[in-house]
């Protein structure tokens, strides 16, 4: 669309995008947009690419109505298209999996894993959430839905199942393994906690070739000790649960709303 406004937008929604990982972000957004445009479908874009990756976050984190998107972005229909036509390729995986190697080769890593770490967490679930999509998990006291999610050695995300608080781990565990083995033929290796032994070990040894080792905790160690391999996966689910602040990063704070911020001037 010609003239669209979302090209003059001022960033000032704390789910937007920082400079610095507009940076890095847009590079690999544009190449995945690259492989959309190959396609019979594709055609090229009219809005701001940055403001339409602002607009996802937006929905993304706020979870608001697809038509309550403010009038700043781009039109609610173009945010949906957009977003339709990546999911149905598998581009947001594309992209997450891109920026995760570019992080590996960074801190001397091969791009792809070859080991990975799994657990589970139960989140309390709100009263909107279904009575079949809920349940109680007796040993952390707590109803909702159980999230597991497996991570390489740095504690970036591989993969994320999630199913009832009421199912454990080691039923839950079991698709979890299967989409590591689909997705990463490179890892041989996974590291869980004691909730996973049994039957998951044998399993996965024979069907999907791969080596689960349960990492226990030592029964006579008292006070606060860090599992071996586990607490990668346990930092990474503090930074999930944690609200996120730019403060922390050094960044200054976001502009209140209302406020002027700075122009965006990246386009597509």
């Amino acid at each position: 669309m010609s003239g669209c406004a979302c090209r003059d937008r001022t960033r000032r929604c704390p789910s937007d995008l920082t400079d610095e990982h507009s940076q890095v972000l847009e590079p690999q957004a544009r190449a995945v947009m690259a492989e959309l445009r190959k396609s019979p479908a594709g055609a090229p874009m009219k809005h701001d690419l940055r403001a339409m990756v602002d607009a996802i976050g937006y929905l993304t984190r706020y979870g608001i109505e697809r038509r309550a998107l403010p009038v700043d972005f781009p039109l609610w229909e173009a945010v949906y298209a957009f977003f339709e036509r990546w999911s149905e390729r598998g581009l947001p995986q594309r992209l997450a999996d891109r920026l995760r190697g570019r992080i590996r080769i960074a801190c001397g890593r091969a791009e792809l894993p070859t080991a990975a770490v799994i657990n589970a967490q139960t989140a309390r679930g709100a009263d909107t959430v279904a009575a079949d999509g809920a349940g109680y998990d007796a040993g952390k006291k707590t109803k909702g839905r159980k999230r597991n999610i497996a991570t390489d050695c740095l504690g970036l995300l591989l993969m994320v199942t999630v199913t009832s608080g009421g199912v454990q781990d080691r039923d839950s565990a079991h698709r979890l393994p299967a989409l590591l083995r689909e997705h990463f033929s490179t890892i041989t290796l996974v590291w869980a906690d004691g909730g996973y032994a049994g039957r998951l070990v044998t399993w996965a040894k024979a069907v999907l070739c791969l080596t689960l080792t349960v990492v226990k905790r030592t029964d006579d160690i008292k006070g606060f000790v860090v599992p071996p391999r586990r607490w990668v996966v346990e930092r990474t689910f503090g930074r999930l649960t944690r609200r996120p602040t730019r403060e922390l990063s050094g960044d200054p704070p976001p502009a209140r709303w209302g406020q002027p911020g700075q122009p965006s001037s990246t386009t597509a």
